[in-house]
C-alpha cells in the first residue's frame, strides 16, 4: 500500500490517428503510443519550455555605444560660464544628438536552462494535445519517384488539410519527399530528430511518415517511466 502523501500518476489516454497513403486517401487507422500521445497537456510546462526555446533562438547581438565609445567629444564645447546656457562637458553626452546611448542594449545570451526531462515531457504533452484534437495523420509510406510540387499539393487536398499549417515530420535524406513539399508555404518540413513543442503547437496538423513515427517510439522506449512521472505530475 502506497503512502497517502504520494501523488497518483494519471492514467494515460489512448488515441488513434488516420492512416493514409501518399495520395492522401485514408486506408485505415493506427493506434498511437500512449506514452507519447496520451498525456493531459500541462499548459504551464508547455509555456515554460516554449518560452525558453524562443529565447534561445534570439541572437542577442544588438549593441549600442556608450558615451565613452562614441568618437569625438573630447573638447569642452564652450566655456563653463558667461554664455547663459547650461554647462556642458562633452558633445557625446546622451542628451546630445550623435551622443552615446544611456542604458542601451549590449550583446548578451537569452538562453534559459531547461532540463532534458522537461523538454521531453513538453514535446509529449504537445503531441498529446494534437492527438486529442485529431490533428495527427500518419502516412503509410511516401513512394514519390520524382520531386513534384504538384504531387504535394494533390496530397494535401486528398488529406483534407489544404489551407492549414502543416508540420511534416520526415527523414531528411528522403530527397524526393523533401523537395516535393519544400515550395509549399503552408508546409513546414522538420527532421524527426528536431521535433519540438513550439513547431508542434503552432501547426494545425502534424503529419508523420510511419517510419518516423516508429522511430519516435523506439527513441522513447527507454524514457517511458520518466515521461510518465513528469507528465503525471500535472495538477
Amino acid at each position: 500500500m502506497g503512502s497517502v502523501f504520494e501523488k497518483p500518476v494519471r492514467e494515460l489516454a489512448r488515441h488513434s490517428a488516420p492512416l493514409i497513403n501518399d495520395q492522401g486517401a485514408t486506408i485505415g487507422e493506427l493506434e498511437l503510443e500512449p506514452s507519447i500521445f496520451g498525456f493531459v497537456p500541462n499548459v504551464s510546462l508547455l509555456h515554460q519550455v516554449v518560452t525558453a526555446q524562443l529565447a534561445a533562438a534570439r541572437r542577442g547581438t544588438q549593441s549600442t555605444k556608450t558615451r565613452s565609445e562614441v568618437r569625438g567629444g573630447g573638447r569642452k564645447p564652450y566655456s563653463q560660464k558667461g554664455t547663459g546656457r547650461a554647462r556642458q562637458g562633452s558633445t557625446r553626452a546622451p542628451h546630445w544628438v550623435g551622443g552615446g546611448v544611456a542604458l542601451g542594449p549590449k550583446p548578451r545570451s537569452y538562453e534559459q536552462r531547461t532540463p532534458k526531462k522537461m523538454k521531453r515531457a513538453a514535446l509529449y504533452h504537445a503531441l498529446s494535445d494534437r492527438a486529442a484534437s485529431g490533428a495527427i495523420l500518419v502516412v503509410d509510406a511516401f513512394n514519390y519517384q520524382a520531386p513534384k510540387t504538384k504531387t504535394g499539393i494533390a496530397f494535401l487536398a486528398g488529406a483534407g488539410v489544404t489551407g492549414k499549417r502543416v508540420l511534416l515530420v520526415v527523414d531528411p535524406f528522403e530527397y524526393n519527399l523533401v523537395r516535393t513539399f519544400s515550395n509549399i508555404p503552408a508546409v513546414h518540413i522538420i527532421d524527426e530528430a528536431e521535433l519540438n513543442p513550439y513547431d508542434v503547437l503552432r501547426s494545425d496538423v502534424v503529419i508523420f511518415a510511419r517510419a518516423t513515427l516508429l522511430g519516435v517510439d523506439e527513441d522513447v522506449a527507454d524514457d517511458t517511466d520518466d515521461a510518465v512521472l513528469v507528465g503525471g505530475a500535472e495538477a
